[in-house]
């Protein structure tokens, strides 16, 4: 299958060089590579003229083009007719030597698949299951995690996620893909991660990445996959590994980003179940207020003061946002 790689940059020189060394040693290489660089420098652009890639295409876009989103929509508009699959990375991201491989094997293994995802590997520690079961553990498949102390604290009060890893609960924040083990299986999901998506190219016949999420686009992928998941299915392959290594450069402050977080997900939540019950809509505002505590908490036990007190400013500021003008579906 021919597959093209688009990565929508920012401000990232150095990783985006790292990431492109990855892709160079794997076992699969793509017919394509599209860099879509929306920087304001040129540092990005000196980069890939000082070192040469394979049928790599690069594309500098303006301001009015710049941001995730708007970039993904425009690298769309310059793949190749005889693409099949178009793969999207991070990128601060970097690859194990099988990722396209694997990745492109699942759309053999599952032809009805719209989508699959990779899995990133350096996030969290799993170990094989042990018993009897500790309440400080996640377990999945056969495998263990450290449980995140929000989980413990939203299972106190009750509102723990109704749906596996990977499907949006009937009140939203529920359990990402980080839940799912190192296993090596694939497994059905409805989300998937963008920094490490791939979509058939049939697929933007009829969707494009929505323009409500702006510069750094937070919570757009789950958006996106979900529109998908309602023409048909989508996968991620724990076998498509790889490593994220969050570079900071590029990335919203923490009050915007904290804003984000409740807007952005609250509009994602709308757009899997546009009229939920009262019920849920109580246990979304629920879970959001005790996040937004969690959150707040991290002043005074993390050595991050000031990034927690301003995330959870942005957080209570997007929060009462909602009471007065929502998001436009």
């Amino acid at each position: 299958m021919n597959f093209t790689l688009i990565v929508c940059t920012y401000m990232r020189p150095d990783a985006l060089l790292t990431l492109l060394q990855s892709v160079v040693t794997q076992t699969l290489y793509p017919n394509e590579i599209l860099i879509i660089d929306g920087s304001t420098d040129t540092r990005t652009e000196k980069v890939l003229l000082e070192n040469h890639f394979s049928n790599l295409k690069y594309f500098k876009v303006g301001e009015h083009q710049r941001g995730l989103t708007k970039q993904r929509n425009f690298g769309i508009n310059q793949v190749e007719a005889t693409t099949e699959v178009v793969c999207f990375l991070d990128d601060d991201v970097v690859l194990e030597n099988n990722y396209f491989e694997a990745l492109m094997s699942t759309y053999k293994t599952h032809p009805e698949a719209l989508a699959v995802g990779g899995y990133i590997t350096n996030e969290v520690l799993w170990s094989i299951a042990s018993f009897p079961v500790k309440s400080d553990f996640y377990y999945y498949d056969g495998f263990m995690r450290s449980e995140p102390s929000r989980f413990k604290i939203r299972h106190t009060f009750g509102l723990t996620p109704d749906a596996p890893p990977g499907w949006m609960p009937s009140f939203s924040h529920g359990r990402s893909i980080g839940f799912f083990p190192p296993s090596g299986k694939t497994y059905p999901v409805e989300m998937i991660m963008g920094g490490v998506a791939s979509y058939r190219l049939s697929v933007f016949k009829t969707l494009k990445f929505s323009n409500y999420f702006e510069g750094y686009g937070l919570y757009e992928d789950a958006d996106f996959s979900l529109r998908v998941a309602k023409q048909g299915k989508l996968f991620v392959n724990t076998a498509a590994q790889l490593e994220h290594f969050h570079d900071v450069a590029g990335r919203p402050n923490q009050y915007k980003y904290g804003t984000m977080v409740i807007r952005n997900g609250w509009y994602v939540w709308r757009v899997k179940y546009p009229n939920p019950k009262l019920k849920a809509k109580f246990k979304w505002h629920a879970t959001a207020f005790l996040l937004i505590l969690v959150r707040f908490t991290n002043v005074f036990n993390t050595d991050k003061k000031q990034e927690a007190l301003t995330e959870s400013l942005g957080r209570i500021v997007g929060w009462w946002s909602l009471f007065f003008y929502k998001p436009l579906l």
